[in-house]
Formats: C-alpha cells, structure tokens, sequence
C-alpha cells in the first residue's frame, strides 16, 4: 500500500477544495486533493451551478427566439426538447473540467481518485482508485459538498421521481411537471421548464417565495413566475409521493392532489459527510450532514478544517471558493484570511436576482432611517434596445448620510450590476455614498446607467 506525505490534503474538488488547494501550493505548501469522481469540478460543475446555468442560458435563447417578433421572419415558434437542450450544457461541463485539471497539473498539485476517509486526524485511506493509498497530512480540509437531501419516503429510484441531481438525465419532455420546494433550485428550475412550455406547479412549503429576499423582489418574482404559467401553491406539505407508469401524485397534508408527468424534489440538501470515517476523530455532523467550525473554519479537531456547502449556510459556489481560500490562508498564516460574510445571492430565475445587503424589512426592523431610489429597466434605453425591459434596480441609502446600505436587482443581468453597487458599498467612510452614482459619468447607453437613475430618483425623495 503506497504512502505519500503532504503539508495540506484536501478532500473535494469542488469550489471550496480548489479554493483551498490553489492557494496552499502557491504558499509553497505541498498539496494534494481527492475526489471521489474521476473528473475534478465537484458537483458544482458536473451536476449544479454549472450545468443548470448554462441550460436556463440555453431556455432564454429559446424564449427570445419564441417572443420575439423579429424572429417571425424567420419562421413560427420552435417547440425544443428537454434532452436537446441538455446538449449544450454538457459541452460547458467539458470545458469547465479541463480547465480545472489543468489548473492542478500547473500548480503542481497531486490529485488523487477515490473516497477518502479518516484513519486519525493526520491520516487518511483512499479506496476505489487505481490502488489502495494511505495520505499523511499536516493539515486537511474537508471540502466534500452537499446533495440533494432524499426523505426515506420518497422513491427516487421510480422513473418520474427526480431530485435536482437526476432531473440532469431526464430524457423526455414532460407535458406537465410538479416541484416541491420553492427555494432558490425549486424557482430556478420552474423558470426553466416553464420556459420550455411545461406546465409547472410548484408547492411551496412556506408562505412566500424566497423570503430572505427583499419583499418587493419576491413580489416580483412570484409575478413573473405565475406571468410565464406557474401555479405557485403556498403553504402545502407533502404526505405522500405515489408514482405509477403514466405520472406522479402528490398527496398534500391539505388533502389537495396533484397529478403531474414529472415530480422533482427541491427541497433542501445534505452534506456529504457519511462516508468520512469521521467517527476515527471524534467528529459528528448534525441531522443534515454538515458540520460545525470557528469563525477560522476549524472543527474541533485542531488539524481538520471544513468549508463549503458541508458547513451548510450560504451554500454559494461563490462563497465556498473564498471559504476554501480562507481556510488555508489560517493553514499558511498568510495576510488574506477574512470570513466569508456579506456574500452577493445570485439567483438564476428568469429573469435573475442579486442582491447584497440589508433589505426594507430588516431596516424597517431595526429602525434605520433609510430611503428607496429605484430605477425600472423598461426606463433604460439599453434595455429597451435589447428587448429585456422587466426588472429594476433599487438602492437603498441612510436619508441623512447617504451611506449605501443595500443593493436589490431583479432582471437582466442583474447578477452582473449588483457587483457595481456592491464595489461603492465597501469603500470607507464618505466614499460609500449615494454620491458616486451622481457624481460619475455612465456609459450611455448601458443597464449600469440605472445606478445614476436610481441615485437621482432616492435624492429626489429627500427633503
């Protein structure tokens, strides 16, 4: 049985343990990392963020192509299929993972093939590879991110029944589709399908749509959804999941039934933990896999440290690359170690949000004396020109020193304009003001240019 040694192991490819590693080895540390897939990207590329995100890509193009009327010349509304447009997104997928192999061959990083569990807190057994490995590490970093969560009760082996995982594989187009769970995938995929002409119910077990959101935006968003044929069913739990060779029932504890071609589970995930040997060091993630760190993203065993979506909240792609990052700037003692707060939320609807910041509740809460500038897309000439008119840009701003104190965006690139406002909202002191948007010149015609109309739209509101 080979033996290797290293001053930083990392277990998971994804986000975070890229993150992690990139950083260790450019510290001079020596790095290896393991997956237990034969291709690095963890699920973020292979089964979430990226082929989701490169399939509504896919779907908006379609809407375009559907609506708009330029395109009538060329020929009538285009029906395409669910497995069609898969196509796309797999080509993505592929480029993505050789991106990241190289990034490991560059920086001379070892990457080993197979489950990882813990023999003690230095040392780890790799099995399912080429051969059977034992790893010595300084420090390790558990990096193995999270799954769909699957209740017992729900069979997922049947051939209607699908978590957010496996719905990548469906080969067919259903003519109607039920989602349970109305979180951020459960939106994102009722935008896509709806967008493919699938009638989509989608059963929200809470009282409205993505909560944490500014109130306004979920409004928005709960309009634009039902706009585009989604029935939005608030306040429902599931009793039971039946499936059969023609379609899938969901029985409601409300007494409701729902009968759909298609059932896809969204509710909620698990971290992958259970496979760790965590018992050999005395570690015990809670009921949904994940694990508990320090503000430094130490467990309590001083050499392991965990980040990403096993450590649960945010569960951002964008957030567990810094986290991993971050973790090993505690490992090299290096100057860039920061915890991973105030992260943007980029949800890919259609049409998308971003926000950073406070929200009109929470100020409202803490009686913050704030104001509203908003700027409404269908205003803007660039959006106009582009055809993309829903969606608005809203700052909200201290009414006496004008400090930004949040950034909502619902539309269009708006995962991509939050970052403007999101740059002037961490500058220190009076640099942080509703002033920079009025006292910097925008290109004209662009979607940035509602940061200027929002900012004179609040001033107008202060008296």
């Amino acid at each position: 049985m080979a033996e290797h040694h290293y001053d930083v192991v990392v277990i998971g490819a994804g986000p975070s343990g890229e993150g992690a590693a990139m950083n260790a080895t450019k510290h001079g540390k020596r790095t290896a990392i393991i997956d237990d897939k034969a291709m690095v990207g963890g699920n973020c590329t292979h089964w979430a963020t990226i082929p989701s995100k490169a399939l509504r890509h896919s779907v908006k193009q379609i809407i375009t192509f559907n609506t708009n009327q330029m395109f009538r010349e060329i020929g009538d509304p285009r029906w395409f299929s669910f497995p069609r447009v898969l196509q796309n997104a797999e080509k993505v997928i592929g480029k993505q993972v050789k991106l990241r192999t190289q990034f490991y061959a560059r920086n001379r990083v070892d990457v080993f093939s197979g489950q990882a569990s813990f023999i003690d807190a230095n040392r780890l057994a790799i099995k399912g590879g080429r051969s059977d490995e034992v790893i010595h590490a300084r420090n390790i970093v558990i990096a193995t991110g999270s799954r769909p969560y699957s209740p017992p009760d729900v069979n997922f082996r049947h051939h209607r029944i699908y978590n957010s995982d496996t719905i990548l594989k469906l080969s067919h187009t259903p003519r109607t589709l039920t989602i349970y769970g109305a979180g951020v995938i459960g939106c994102e995929y009722a935008s896509i399908f709806a967008g493919l002409g699938v009638k989509v119910d989608l059963v929200n077990p809470g009282s409205r749509l993505l909560s944490f959101l500014d109130d306004e935006i979920s409004d928005a968003l709960s309009y634009h959804l039902r706009n585009n044929g989604v029935l939005v069913r608030h306040n429902e739990k599931y009793e039971s999941v039946e499936g059969d060779d023609h379609g899938v029932i969901l029985n409601m504890e409300s007494g409701k039934k729902i009968r759909s071609d298609a059932f896809l589970w969204c509710n909620g995930r698990a971290g992958n933990t259970e496979k760790l040997g965590l018992e050999n060091i005395g570690l015990e993630p809670n009921g949904r896999g994940q694990l508990a760190t320090d503000e430094h993203y130490r467990t309590e065993v001083p050499s392991v440290y965990a980040v990403g979506d096993v450590i649960g909240f945010p569960g951002l792609a964008s957030a567990s690359y810094d986290q991993g990052r971050s973790a090993s700037s505690d490992v090299t003692g290096d100057e860039h170690f920061r915890f991973v707060e105030d992260v943007p939320t980029g949800i890919y609807t259609i049409p998308e949000i971003s926000s950073v910041g406070k929200n009109e509740r929470e100020l409202t809460e803490a009686k913050v004396p704030y104001e509203v500038g908003q700027a409404f897309f269908k205003d803007l000439a660039r959006a106009q020109i582009t055809g993309e008119a829903v969606g608005m840009l809203k700052i909200l701003f201290h009414r006496e020193t004008r400090e930004l104190l949040g950034i909502h965006c619902f539309g269009d690139q708006a995962a991509e304009i939050v970052h403007i406002g999101q740059a002037i909202m961490n500058q220190e002191g009076s640099a942080n003001t509703l002033n920079y948007f009025v006292n910097t010149t925008f290109n004209y015609p662009t979607m940035a240019e509602a940061y200027r109309v929002a900012a004179l739209n609040g001033l107008n509101r202060i008296f």
